[in-house]
């Protein structure tokens, strides 16, 4: 029995279902929301506003983060959370279906953000408390494997599924209520079996003698710290606009891939974008991010930031190409996202390390969740109005050319806004040796 019970407790058992739990919910809300709520019919406009909103709890997820630690344990935390998100996605599934579905699932999908926002708290404090630091190195890369299996998964299989019920079935809100169901149905289980295999840590315990007063003076010492950093402002900044072309895109892609031809889309079924962008995309990322990642370990951050910036905005010119040609080639379209999204990998790894850079010294672990913080922000802000600035530039006819322009209009003034991600690159101020290997 007691062979059985050290068995059990290792971390195999509950590393790999954490990390694709963690995940899960984070792509639903961020990614699923967009390519479903323009198939039944949400203009670009509001779809773009109210799921930009739903990064919200990921950007003041440090302002509450602090009282995880006041209440029950990081392992209670987590398996409550994961019960929660489970019948979150019941609620949705069920509410797809009915008249007053946009608004319903909208409150939701914002309730479930929270949850999923609490979740990764707890998830990673628990895996720092349950693991030693070397087991912590040793498992990081499992950690990372599984939650990028999530992002297959959320961005990629779980739209292909929708896109084959769609086409089965000829229902849509049918379709996305059994892709629900199915999330539902996991995180049921999931937290079951949490809470039947995860280990209980000797330090997971509410902290005596502490109190939510002496949390909040301590937050609020650390926040001004945070604030008093040198070059405080060119860093701000570029927390905030490093990744405008992106941020802007986001909300757009998916729909622009699934649009039809008369509105100026590729009008790829749900399928197909499910597979392109979730899968040849997110596996480009990916692989755009290793990249970046021996680049910088080889010249240091400072000699790479400038490649990275301009791989990061560049590439964004494809869509520009994508949206005035056309092509109906699949295996086309397919390339031009993937090395678009190899572009914003390798360029993000440079946004990443300077997060990390700029961290460095007391309470680096409290600022870096500011900066994480502050990148949410940057991508929540501009994403809200994406569609808005699509319908504004719809009817503008800047090349003299046929057809609808507001996709080809929207995509070149995302590449414009690269000059801004230029900009901000230029007053930042990083340490030559930062990044490199010794």
């Amino acid at each position: 029995m007691n062979a059985f019970r050290k068995r059990k407790s290792s971390p195999w058992y509950w590393i790999p279902t954490l990390y694709v739990a963690e995940g899960l919910p984070y792509f639903a809300v961020n990614t699923l929301t967009v390519i479903m709520y323009f198939n039944m019919g949400i203009s670009l406009a509001q779809l773009s506003f109210y799921t930009g909103w739903l990064y919200l709890p990921w950007v003041i997820k440090p302002f509450w983060s602090p009282f995880v630690d006041l209440f029950y344990t990081k392992r209670g935390w987590l398996i409550a959370m994961q019960w929660l998100i489970g019948i979150a996605f019941a609620a949705i599934a069920f509410l797809l279906p009915t008249g007053i579905f946009f608004s319903s699932t909208i409150g939701v999908f914002w309730i479930m953000a929270f949850f999923s926002a609490t979740n990764d708290i707890a998830s990673d404090g628990y895996y720092m408390l349950q693991l030693t630091p070397h087991d912590q190195a040793a498992y990081v890369g499992v950690r990372s494997t599984f939650y990028r299996i999530a992002s297959v998964l959320g961005q990629g299989g779980l739209v292909m599924l929708a896109g084959w019920l769609e086409t089965s079935t000829k229902d849509i809100p049918f379709s996305w209520s059994i892709v629900f169901i199915i999330l539902s149905v996991f995180f049921l289980i999931t937290a079951f079996y949490h809470s039947r295999v995860m280990p209980f840590p000797n330090d997971d315990k509410p902290i005596k003698g502490v109190t939510a007063a002496n949390v909040v003076a301590d937050f609020i010492k650390t926040f001004a710290t945070f604030f008093r950093k040198r070059h405080i402002a060119s860093a701000l900044l570029f927390m905030l606009l490093y990744r405008l072309p992106e941020a802007l895109c986001i909300k757009l892609v998916q729909p622009f891939l699934v649009a039809p031809r008369v509105d100026g889309g590729l009008a790829l079924t749900t399928s197909q974008v499910g597979f392109v962008n979730g899968t040849v995309g997110v596996v480009a990322l990916l692989l755009g991010g290793i990249v970046g990642g021996i680049a910088i370990s080889k010249g240091g951050l400072k000699k790479w930031l400038w490649p990275m910036a301009l791989s990061l905005t560049l590439p964004c010119v494809f869509y520009c190409f994508l949206a005035i040609w056309q092509p109906e080639n699949f295996i086309l379209i397919s390339v031009a996202v993937f090395l678009e999204q190899f572009g914003y990998g390798f360029g993000f790894s440079a946004y990443m390390l300077y997060l990390i850079y700029f961290s460095q010294g007391e309470s680096r672990t409290s600022h870096y969740s500011f900066c994480t913080a502050f990148m949410a922000l940057g991508m929540m802000i501009p994403g809200m109005f994406a569609g808005k600035l699509h319908e504004a530039f719809a009817n503008i006819n800047i090349f003299d050319a046929p057809g609808p322009q507001g996709y080809i209009n929207f995509f070149w003034l995302v590449v414009a806004s690269s000059v801004i991600t230029l900009i901000v690159c230029k007053y930042i101020k990083i340490d030559s040796q930062f990044g490199k290997k010794n």
